[in-house]
């Protein structure tokens, strides 16, 4: 096992090379901009702000009122180590989370990922936006992850509609 003044060692090599950084600032600004290209697309969305991680994951909040008012939230994150984009349905608190991995247990996700209560999973559903994006095309990129994120709400807003009108 490595000591922890190895892993510094290593990590002071690595951010002396400078990469890291600005691979790390112009994520982090492809972040900031998506989240402001998103707001300003769909203002009937609240916006939250931009979690910058621990260079694991980076997300911000963007959730249309009927899923706020079902205290529910979605998260467009960024994984830093596969470098891909996904979109979670989050609950404002366990019990939530809870609550709806059960509903869509028995109801259903529309073919999204259902997650597991457990320890370190803050999301309820999950899907793939972008695999391996290319930030070359920023605004390519910035209308796909639109696009797919928007379809998800639609879809888990109508698997919820169905389940609320038993």
């Amino acid at each position: 096992m490595e000591s922890l003044n190895d892993l510094v060692r290593e990590y002071n090599n690595q951010l002396s090379k400078g990469r890291i950084q600005k691979a790390y600032r112009e994520i982090m600004s492809f972040m900031s901009n998506l989240r402001t290209y998103l707001e300003e697309k769909n203002p009937d969305y609240t916006t939250g702000a931009l979690y910058y991680g621990y260079m694991d994951m980076t997300y911000f909040a963007f959730t249309p009122s009927n899923l706020k008012s079902r205290k529910l939230k979605i998260a467009v994150v960024y994984l830093h180590e596969p470098n891909s984009f996904e979109v979670w349905l989050g609950g404002n608190n366990r019990k939530i989370q809870a609550e709806y991995i059960e509903l869509f247990t028995n109801k259903g996700t529309g073919g999204y990922k259902l997650s597991r209560v457990s320890v370190g999973v803050d999301s309820i559903i999950e899907s793939t936006l972008s695999e391996q994006p290319d930030f070359d095309n920023p605004g390519e990129l910035m209308r796909q992850i639109e696009s797919k994120v928007i379809e998800c709400v639609e879809r888990i807003v109508f698997i919820l509609g169905e389940q609320l009108e038993r």
